[in-house]
């Protein structure tokens, strides 16, 4: 990917960022394809953060949301119900961007958002993720592939969709030329300090 032009103004900026957004959900080599997704989770100790790579799988810009896929038993799931706020960190050497989204999340496990993508889904090898008997993260006795029967295609399993509800994006450009920094949300587009 060739380095952009450097964008001036804040509102083509962010709709650059939202169109590399809708690119990484179609390109598997697009660097934002990938993301960290942080949650809290609540322990005898308090609080714990918690960080995992999760797949964009869709982008909505209008309605400035994401989408990634779960299994309704996991931690993150189960974190997104209890504590709804997460953030999503994106990071491309290519185009020398950092992106931190700060989101609202909701887990979907039934309907037609849930059921229409598994469909899509069901045939692909990537269905076993969500068909496993096993939570993920269940301690194993011995070797994960006695773990993976044969998947039920018929049913959906476990398969469910955490929508990403962006509430502000904090934008860091890292360039030669000198940092950039800048922040949309609710209250709109601004720069801050790098």
């Amino acid at each position: 990917m060739a380095a952009p032009e450097r964008l001036q103004e804040l509102p083509q900026i962010e709709a650059a960022l939202w169109r590399e957004l809708s690119r990484a959900v179609r390109d598997r080599h697009h660097a934002w394809r990938v993301a960290t997704l942080a949650t809290v989770a609540a322990s005898a100790d308090g609080v714990q953060p918690e960080a995992r790579s999760v797949v964009l799988r869709d982008c909505d810009h209008d309605a400035r949301r994401l989408l990634v896929y779960t299994d309704a038993r996991s931690a993150k799931a189960q974190q997104a119900e209890r504590r709804p706020q997460g953030v999503l960190v994106l990071w491309s050497a290519a185009l020398g961007w950092q992106l931190r989204l700060n989101v609202a999340l909701v887990l979907h496990t039934g309907g037609l958002q849930v059921s229409s993508r598994w469909a899509q889904l069901k045939l692909t090898p990537a269905a076993q993720d969500y068909l496993s008997p096993l939570p993920p993260g269940t301690p194993l006795a011995d070797t994960p592939a006695a773990h993976n029967p044969a998947p039920e295609r018929d049913s959906r399993g476990h398969f469910a969709v955490l929508e990403c509800q962006v509430q502000s994006t904090d934008w860091l450009e890292l360039h030669r030329e000198g940092h950039r920094r800048a922040r949309f949300d609710g209250d709109g587009a601004r720069w801050i300090a790098p």
